[in-house]
């Protein structure tokens, strides 16, 4: 294909329409902009082509030998590109919008919302998947992702969906009769720890704390964690907002907590997002929320 030498696609276009139409009045109205635009770019394109393609007949016009020609080639010529974009359209709304975020944000906050979105939204399918890993974004892949960070990280403008305060909980019969007056008597409990992270230790360190002897650390994925605590297997450090009902219920006790500590925030691939993405991403954003506590913790940073 010679680009170089071919007109321009918006010349072509006008002219085709205008070939269709009949009238430069109607093939505006197609075309969505003024007469005189459309009137532009067709003498621009004889000018290119050296040639007359259309004569004045009254209120409408008339095609020239020479237009009457391209106008069939340009006819043909469309007619694939728009079957070809609406297939391309077609796959591009039928395959599911992928969304990753961690295990224990897609069981306790993301599926529980899923039900209304869908009512909302039936004809949009969605693909979750959660991990702890870090899922790269690419075209063509996963579309949406959440992911999370905290005070101890750069804290640039994010788009957030969920700041809640994070902290330590445990079922009451793991911690009944126990003294638990500084965050150095959590070493000799056992921890529930999500797969492929360092919450326990990092959560130590931060707050000055050097264990003198190993810890008793469980790793497992986010969503087995929820339900582990629940049942009294050790203590985990968590979002307050997967546990709000918890807490009220009595189910689990928190220890300590970090006002607004952790932030879950929305990433998009760089490509340009489908529209059932933005669909996706809109609902989303009305979904955000803050989680505090009504007194935060007193000992906290």
């Amino acid at each position: 294909m010679d680009w170089i030498h071919l007109p321009p696609l918006n010349s072509l276009r006008a002219f085709s329409a205008l070939a269709d139409a009949g009238s430069y009045t109607r093939a505006a109205r197609q075309l969505n902009v003024t007469q005189a635009a459309v009137s532009q770019q067709v003498k621009g394109l004889e000018q290119r082509l050296g040639i007359a393609l259309v004569a004045r007949l009254g209120r409408g016009v008339e095609l020239t030998d020479a237009g009457a020609r391209l106008a069939r080639e340009l006819a043909h010529g469309f007619e694939v590109i728009g079957r070809g974009v609406e297939r391309i359209s077609e796959d591009a709304a039928s395959r599911p919008v992928q969304v990753t975020m961690t295990p224990a944000f897609a069981v306790e906050w993301l599926l529980p919302r899923m039900s209304a979105f869908q009512r909302v939204h039936p004809e949009i399918t969605l693909l979750l998947n959660p991990t702890s890993q870090v899922a790269q974004l690419r075209p063509g892949g996963t579309d949406v992702a959440i992911r999370y960070q905290d005070r101890r990280q750069p804290q640039p403008d994010v788009d957030s969906v969920l700041n809640t305060d994070m902290i330590v909980i445990a079922a009451p019969s793991l911690v009944e009769g126990l003294e638990l007056r500084d965050r150095a008597a959590l070493m000799d409990l056992p921890w529930l720890q999500e797969l492929g992270t360092k919450e326990v230790t990092d959560w130590f360190a931060y707050h000055g704390v050097v264990p003198d002897r190993p810890l008793t650390v469980n790793h497992m994925p986010g969503n087995l964690i929820m339900t582990a605590v629940r049942r009294g297997d050790g203590v985990t450090y968590t979002a307050r907002a997967f546990f709000s009902e918890d807490l009220a219920a009595g189910r689990v006790v928190e220890l300590f907590s970090e006002p607004l500590f952790g932030v879950y925030f929305i990433e998009t691939a760089p490509a340009p997002l489908r529209p059932e993405a933005r669909v996706f991403l809109k609902w989303l954003r009305s979904q955000a929320e803050t989680v505090t506590a009504a007194s935060p913790d007193p000992s906290g940073p």
